[in-house]
């Protein structure tokens, strides 16, 4: 703290408003034989000898130990009854923390013999970028101070700036002379950050996975009662938490009395976790391109006696969203697709641009990294699709058709806008399950039965073929719902 030298009848004294931090001494604790006998008994060896058998009638827990030496073991409940820890009041200006709330109790006090009068008095905080009033009363100046009186008032300021920070305080008055003075003085702190919140992020297909870890690097525990991620208008957040197991009258007590996450001092950590999602609006679709804004964070705490913080991070970044200004996604896939057998895809166009687009060609390339093309066209090579409005989708389906068994992947689904001559980007490759039983049911009865005219034995093979394709239908299901949990 800092005054300001001359011959001035005022001067300022600043306080700060904290609440009071628990002083833990070791309990001053007595014994009820020091009311009996002082500390030279020992040095009488008859006294000494005769003193164990007196004090074993009323103490039998300390009996064998006379000395100061086990003072401090509880033997007994009634050995922690001392003197306890007290409140003590802060001694110093001590540490300020960004989001705090910095209170400080200011008295102008009239050291001189002569009353002042009509003094206006302020109070500003001064940053590296700011200016703040704390206090003017430039409108309702103080009338007088008498000699060796004071005037006192109290002023709060939300700490929202990291470094050096100025508390100016300045009084403007008349002394006993008629003289009108000023009086300026400084007093400087520094504010420190209390906490640092690292993050990563993850994306894994359509899902982003943020994480962001606390650390605490005050010298005091941080009781965190909210650390909340507000998304951007774009994104959809959720938190994922562990599975605890816990029963259903503590999941209700948990949703009714939240308890506040510790962070230890001196470098504790904890760790949270949130899922992003893109959120899919119906309303008036808005076009979003190149923003990688993901969100930020509201934390809120208090320390060990209560004192509160707030703290609100800056934007956190994601990856680049790259928005295509034409989509084609797939709707919906067959459940069964046999082979050599037409099915069709349901896809959608959509037109993400705020002018009309089209009209479209939809065709197969032929250029296949794979090798053979298993999956083409059914009919025309290619579909138009007229134009599109700004904004704008349609449905459209595709025929196509399986040559080859097993899982195969639908290739090369391309978009030509005719009027701008321009080529899209493929649909990303699908995979598909190709289902055969009934080729094969029919080969089976074609091959084995020309040597076996008899009715009875071609309502056997028909029995053996119906198992057949029962083994075959329950396999290819299940291959097809697993291939379909593959690919979403």
């Amino acid at each position: 703290m800092s005054t300001t030298p001359g011959t001035h009848s005022l001067a300022f004294r600043v306080m700060r408003l904290c609440r009071p931090s628990i002083h833990v001494e070791p309990p001053l604790r007595l014994d009820p034989m020091d009311l009996f006998v002082g500390e030279d008994i020992f040095d009488d060896p008859i006294a000494s000898s005769n003193l164990p058998p007196l004090i074993s009638t009323t103490d039998s827990s300390n009996s064998s130990d006379l000395t100061f030496s086990s003072r401090f073991l509880l033997h007994h409940p009634s050995d922690s009854i001392g003197l306890s820890g007290l409140l003590v009041l802060p001694q110093a200006f001590g540490a300020i923390y960004l989001g705090e709330t910095f209170c400080s109790y200011i008295s102008i006090n009239n050291s001189s013999n002569f009353e002042v009068r009509d003094v206006v008095i302020k109070a500003e905080i001064q940053t590296e970028r700011q200016r703040i009033l704390l206090l003017d009363t430039s409108k309702s100046a103080v009338e007088s101070i008498r000699a060796g009186g004071r005037y006192d008032f109290i002023v709060e300021h939300d700490v929202k700036e990291l470094g050096a920070h100025t508390l100016v305080c300045t009084a403007l008055y008349s002394d006993g002379d008629g003289e009108r003075k000023y009086l300026p003085q400084f007093f400087k702190f520094i504010v420190s950050n209390p906490l640092s919140v690292r993050t990563k992020v993850r994306v894994v297909k359509e899902i982003t996975f943020l994480e962001a870890c606390i650390e605490n690097h005050t010298k005091s525990n941080l009781y965190m009662d909210q650390v909340e991620f507000e998304p951007s208008p774009n994104w959809s957040a959720t938190m994922l938490k562990a599975d605890e197991h816990l029963s259903d009258n503590s999941s209700q007590s948990r949703q009714i009395f939240k308890p506040p996450v510790l962070i230890k001092s001196g470098g504790g950590i904890h760790n949270y976790l949130y899922q992003l999602r893109m959120s899919a609006t119906d309303s008036a679709p808005v076009k979003v391109q190149g923003s990688n804004i993901l969100g930020k964070f509201q934390i809120t705490w208090r320390t060990n006696l209560g004192e509160p913080g707030r703290l609100q991070t800056q934007q956190i970044l994601g990856t680049p969203i790259t928005s295509k200004d034409i989509e084609l996604h797939v709707v919906e896939i067959p459940p069964v697709i046999r082979v050599n057998k037409p099915f069709s895809l349901l896809l959608k166009l959509t037109n993400q641009t705020d002018t009309e687009q089209g009209p479209f060609e939809i065709w197969l390339s032929e250029n296949d990294s794979y090798g053979e093309k298993v999956v083409m066209i059914n009919g025309l090579q290619i579909m138009v699709l007229p134009r599109l409005e700004a904004f704008a989708s349609t449905d459209f389906r595709l025929n196509l058709v399986a040559t080859k068994l097993g899982v195969q992947r639908i290739t090369g689904i391309t978009v030509f806008d005719k009027r701008e001559k321009k080529t899209y980007d493929p649909l990303p490759d699908l995979e598909v399950c190709d289902l055969c039983y009934v080729a094969f049911t029919f080969g089976f009865r074609n091959t084995i039965m020309l040597d076996i005219p008899t009715w009875f034995s071609w309502i056997w093979i028909d029995i053996i073929g119906l198992v057949l394709i029962s083994y075959a239908e329950a396999a290819f299901a299940f291959g097809e719902v697993f291939v379909n949990r593959a690919i979403s």
